[in-house]
This record gives C-alpha cells, structure tokens and sequence, in this order.
C-alpha cells in the first residue's frame, strides 16, 4: 500500500513539473505500473486487503489450539494458563510453527467468541416499583473557589431510570442513612427491595455465593 503522501507527490511531479514517466520511477523508487495506477485514476488512497489468510503452520492445529483455549477459558481465572504456555503444550504435541501465529489465532478467537457472547445477552428488565440501586461517585467540583473532591451518593429506579442525586464529604454510613431519607422522600415511597455494591457502609465481609456479613447498623436501616 502506498501512502497517500506518495500518491500525491507522483501526480504532482507528473503534472506540475513535467517529469517523465521514467525520471518518477528511478527518483521516487515507484514501480511503473503503480504510477500509471496513480496517474490513471482520480483515487487518493489505494490499499490491498488478502481476501484469504493462508496459515500453512497453525492451519493443521487449529483444531488442537481451539480446544486448548476452550479448556482454558472454562477454567477459574486463577487457574488459567498464558498463551505462551498453550504454545509450549501445542509445540509438545509436534506443532512446528512460531509463536504469532498462536497469538493471531487466540485472538481471533477471543474477538469471535466475544461477539458470541454479545448475541446471547439479555437486558435485565424490572417492574415497576420492584428494585433500586445505590451507589457512589466521586466528582470535583469548586467550591468558594477551592477545588474539592466530594461523595455523590446515586439512587435510581430501575424501571424507569429516575435517579436522585446529593454530595456529601464524606462516604460515611451517616451519609447513606441520610440519603436513603433523602431520596425515598424524592420519589415519595420505596421499592420493595435494594441492589448494593459491596460498599464497605453495608457488608463486613464476603462470603461465598451471595452469602454478607452486614455492618450491624444497616440491616437496621433496612428494617426501618
């Protein structure tokens, strides 16, 4: 592929300066049919895509390096094994090729098992008056002419996506109690229950599962 640049540069010494098509050649280092190209037609960019990539090496293990990665991505994260160790296995099974190859593949594989992926999801959807969420922001605002960071705690309605708003400074379990009465006072009622990040205000400890060790204080805000 030529750069635009080049392109430009052979129309002009052509045109303007009247060079032959000779001189182009041997002072730009073109070949003569791609100047001909240039000067034949109006395009301002040319550039060659392989319609087919032929894979002499991996071609054969594909098969082999597609299960070995399936195997792999099924297994717990910290489990799993580096690309270039799923080279070392391909190679002990008598794969003779390099290791881009490997690379090119997985990710090809990646970006079509993604896409995959994609196609299966399924937008959550809620009723209304079912589920709210909570959660906080941090933002930099100017106050009195001081830069100052501060908590914005977020509740939003999942049917309808309404969401309340307000900024503390601090990201104490006072402020969430605060602004729970804030915004259920907003929206002028509650929904039946709540969807938290473990924000360190409600859960103690995580547990396996959905199993919480809650702060003491807040499964007594939610009993209020």
């Amino acid at each position: 592929m030529k750069r635009v640049d080049t392109i430009a540069r052979v129309r002009r010494v052509f045109y303007v300066q009247r060079w032959s098509l000779k001189k182009i050649v041997r002072e730009l280092h073109v070949f003569r049919n791609t100047v001909r190209k240039n000067l034949r037609s109006d395009e301002t960019d040319f550039s060659y895509e392989r319609t087919h990539q032929p894979m002499p090496r991996i071609g054969p293990w594909q098969d082999h390096l597609d299960r070995l990665l399936s195997a792999n991505a099924g297994k717990p994260s910290q489990e799993r094994l580096a690309l270039i160790r799923i080279f070392e296995e391909l190679r002990a099974l008598g794969y003779e090729g390099g290791y881009d190859a490997v690379r090119r593949f997985a990710r090809s594989w990646s970006q079509s098992r993604g896409a995959a992926t994609a196609e299966a999801y399924v937008p959550l959807s809620y009723e209304p008056g079912e589920a709210y969420q909570f959660d906080w922001s941090h933002e930099v605002v100017l106050i009195s002419g001081v830069t100052v960071t501060v908590k914005v705690a977020h509740v939003r309605l999942c049917h309808s996506r309404m969401m309340f708003g307000r900024a503390y400074m601090r990201e104490s379990q006072e402020m969430v109690f605060d602004a729970h009465d804030r915004a259920f006072a907003f929206f002028r009622g509650t929904c039946t229950r709540g969807i938290y990040d473990n924000m360190k205000t409600a859960v103690e400890a995580v547990f396996i599962g959905k199993e919480r060790l809650y702060n003491r204080l807040f499964p007594q805000m939610c009993s209020h």
